[in-house]
């Protein structure tokens, strides 16, 4: 009876392990990126990459399983690195669908995310494939070239693209160098090229958020005040039906009213960079219009995000939406609101940041 339960047990390890990891990663991957994360990161990534080095080179593909010695032999014979390998694969693409998760807050962004998320679901069922070295050296390239994206802008404190085609260039070149060391070239690397072309294509098409720069809670209020080091912001109460949310999107204003963007985004300490809100109105005519582009300076390293805010004046009635940006208009996040006149009595809310 014990060893049917624990067969039974067993057939659920995968799933087990898969979900416990994911989660532990959610919970310890904070909204900004922190230094012990990258070093656990890369520290996985050469893992990784010292494996399939081994497992890629003759001696390891043809030996002969009487010649090895009795302490190595499970590691010939069980099959025991294709496993370590999605292992490691798993726990880099756990973590980096995570923290693009966490940095996209506009569609096209989400799709980045979701691909990620469906490549780490994949590689649940991917273990024997890892015999294809063609599979193996193009999924190291794509861990690799992803967490590079992120060490530079970390390293230099600057979303610069420079720094992203270049960690791109420079995750791709640590493929061909491992490759170059194998003497038979097992598998191909020209995925690998492909990866990295795409990504880049993806980026100029504004589909990977700039990280690591991280927003979460971007709000448009009626007013902003700093009382004591913290932000009070009035926004619109939202109906009583909407017991999920106490705010709403759907402002009314009087003329001549201001509104305001408020923006907490979370940045690795040292990083400096200006963000811009362009604020946008929708017409049917000519679709979203830029009615202004306003500025701010952003330091990171402060645990709960630095808050930046701007505000529009006598602001039209209608659809809006603000984007908020880098200096190379790259998009970190877009808030969306309509605007319509004040009828009756204002039903504000007071929340503190």
């Amino acid at each position: 009876m014990l060893k049917d339960i624990s067969k039974k047990i067993a057939g659920f390890l995968p799933a087990i392990f898969f979900f416990s990891g994911f989660i532990w990663d959610a919970l310890t991957i904070g909204r900004s990126v922190a230094t012990s994360d990258l070093l656990i990161f890369s520290g996985y990534l050469f893992a990784a990459g010292m494996l399939l080095y081994i497992m890629s080179r003759p001696s390891f593909i043809l030996v002969d399983e009487t010649t090895i010695p009795k302490r190595l032999h499970w590691f010939f014979t069980t099959g025991w690195p294709y496993l370590a390998l999605q292992f490691l694969y798993g726990s880099l693409l756990s973590a980096l669908f995570i923290l693009y998760f966490k940095s996209a807050n506009h569609a096209l962004a989400f799709l980045t995310s979701i691909l990620l998320g469906v490549l780490l679901i994949a590689n649940e069922f991917l273990e024997n494939a890892y015999r294809r070295f063609t599979l193996s050296w193009a999924l190291f390239g794509l861990c690799a070239i992803l967490l590079f994206n992120f060490l530079l802008p970390f390293l230099f404190g600057s979303v610069h693209p420079i720094w992203f085609y270049l960690s791109t260039i420079l995750g791709a070149s640590l493929v061909i160098y491992l490759y170059s060391k194998t003497p038979q070239n097992l598998g191909s690397i020209l995925p690998v090229w492909l990866i990295a072309g795409v990504l880049m294509l993806a980026y100029a098409a504004d589909m990977i958020p700039p990280v690591p720069l991280v927003t979460r809670d971007v709000a448009i209020a009626y007013d902003v005040k700093k009382e004591d080091g913290n932000y009070f912001i009035i926004q619109q109460r939202g109906p009583i039906w909407q017991f999920w949310r106490k705010t709403s999107n759907h402002l009314k204003v009087v003329p001549g009213q201001r509104l305001y963007c408020f923006s907490p985004i979370f940045a690795p300490a040292g990083l400096e960079v200006r963000l811009y809100h362009r604020w946008q109105l929708y017409s049917k005519k000519n679709g979203w219009q830029t009615q202004s582009r306003i500025g701010f300076d952003l330091n990171g390293g402060r645990n709960n995000g630095y808050r930046g805010y701007t505000y529009k004046q006598n602001i039209s009635l209608g659809e809006w939406r603000v984007r908020i940006e880098t200096e190379n208009e790259k998009t970190i996040a877009v808030q969306s609101f309509t605007v319509s006149e004040e009828t009756g009595t204002p039903r504000h809310i007071r929340y503190k940041y």
